[in-house]
């Protein structure tokens, strides 16, 4: 077992997100030890993974080393490990790397995607929680347009140019945004002999809406600049099952389609079920409004894994600034803690939303101010950067932004896994 340097405190944070980096932040000024657990040694800036998997961006421009980012914090240490189990009683970290223990902890673990029960589903269809996601789901979209280029069956070609985004969230609207411009802008550069007028981008809802959290005014904004874009928009579509031809709508409309991308939903990972403790429907575990496991003062829980009040409160969204203010919170409460101080409670501060939708265009919920079109685009495109980790990083962004904004290209349509290559090629009827 890994015992905590010296004779201070020690505090164990699991996970390198956003919260988890806040709160490690917070506490590098104090008398403690803090490890944290991650089982990347990166930490992946999540709101613009969309853009890698559309060829705008770099996997590396959006990830930045742990250890870099914790340079010069002389109490923080890092772990690449993955966690397994919590035990409270012993107060020990489970890892695959051996037992940790800590006298407080913070589970910081994020999400995982939904599947709402579709075993099928999961099988057949993309995600985009991680890098691994964002550079599979590029693999897929170029490699069904690869294998578009080769198909005699116009049949089988239509199926293949139609692109299919679950989920009319933030994530699924700039998803099927960006999907949109690759091809209005790019592809056809890239496939000159194809026609991609058969390339269909079809965004499906389960609700009556997108973007639910956002006033009707923005959605009906979004929804038309969607429309504007090509975008085929289906609300109260919910899909029932999907298999490698493409998904089945409840109603029992089945959809043929070359890639199939699922952002419908979230819940908490696996860990949160190792944790014997209270949990809502979307496994998140409940705790105080001090953000504490009840009857483990020592435990905190933050981010898209807690749910802060009673299961009949709705819990904060599944978003970046909730977790980082909570990360401060429980940095402050810990302090609080040493001092023999009570804690204090968690109110979220709700900065807004903003979600791109294509070139020029996006819409804002900020501040209680309503914007669309190009001020919101900016405005979206200036709070992106300022929240990257990172002067390279900024950097990065900002060159590729300006070269797929002034060229109308897209420099990063690479298709790297081996996987990938082989379907394409099995698709053909070409030897592998």
């Amino acid at each position: 077992m890994e015992e905590p340097v010296g004779v201070r405190p020690s505090v164990v944070i699991v996970g390198a997100g956003f919260g988890g980096l806040r709160l490690a932040r917070g506490l590098s000024r104090a008398p403690v030890d803090v490890i944290i657990i991650d089982r990347h040694n990166y930490h992946t800036f999540v709101p613009l993974l969309y853009q890698v998997a559309t060829a705008g961006l770099e996997p590396e421009a959006i990830a930045q080393p742990i250890r870099h980012i914790l340079r010069g914090v002389p109490n923080v240490r890092f772990r690449l490990s993955t966690v397994t189990g919590v035990d409270l009683t012993r107060r020990v970290v489970t890892t695959d790397s051996g037992e940790i223990r800590y006298d407080y902890l913070v589970l910081a673990a994020g999400s995982t995607t939904s599947y709402f029960g579709l075993d099928s589903v999961v099988q057949v269809t993309s995600a985009l929680r991680d890098l691994d996601d964002a550079e599979g789901v590029r693999d897929q979209i170029l490699g069904a347009f690869e294998a578009a280029s080769a198909e005699e069956d116009p049949d089988r070609r239509r199926q293949l140019l139609t692109l299919i985004v679950v989920g009319g969230g933030p994530t699924g609207v700039e998803l099927a945004g960006a999907l949109a411009e690759l091809r209005r802008h790019v592809l056809p550069h890239d496939y000159p002999d194809l026609d991609l007028s058969c390339a269909h981008i079809i965004l499906l809802e389960a609700t009556d809406r997108i973007l639910p959290g956002m006033p009707p005014g923005l959605q009906a904004k979004a929804l038309a600049k969607l429309s504007e874009l090509g975008v085929e928009i289906c609300l109260r579509a919910p899909v029932a099952d999907a298999d490698a031809n493409g998904v089945t709508l409840s109603n029992g409309e089945m959809i043929p389609a070359g890639a199939v991308i699922w952002v419908a939903g979230m819940r908490a990972p696996p860990l949160a079920e190792a944790v014997l403790t209270a949990r809502d429907s979307g496994g998140r575990l409940i705790v105080s409004r001090t953000l504490h496991l009840p009857g483990h003062p020592e435990v905190y829980v933050i981010g898209d894994m807690a749910h802060v009040g009673d299961p009949e409160t709705p819990p904060h969204p599944m978003l970046a600034p909730v977790a980082i203010q909570q990360g401060a919170l429980v940095a402050e409460n810990i302090l609080r803690s040493l001092a023999g101080k009570p804690p204090k409670r968690f109110v979220y501060k709700d900065w807004g939303t903003m979600v791109t939708i294509g070139r020029n265009a996006a819409v804002a919920h900020v501040f209680g101010l309503r914007l669309s079109g190009f001020i919101a685009w900016l405005i979206w495109l200036t709070v992106h950067l300022v929240w990257l980790i990172g002067f390279r990083n900024r950097t990065l962004v900002l060159v590729n932004w300006a070269w797929n904004y002034l060229t109308y290209d897209r420099a990063v349509r690479l298709i790297r896994r081996t996987a990938s290559r082989q379907r394409i090629s099995n698709r053909n009827g070409e030897a592998t």
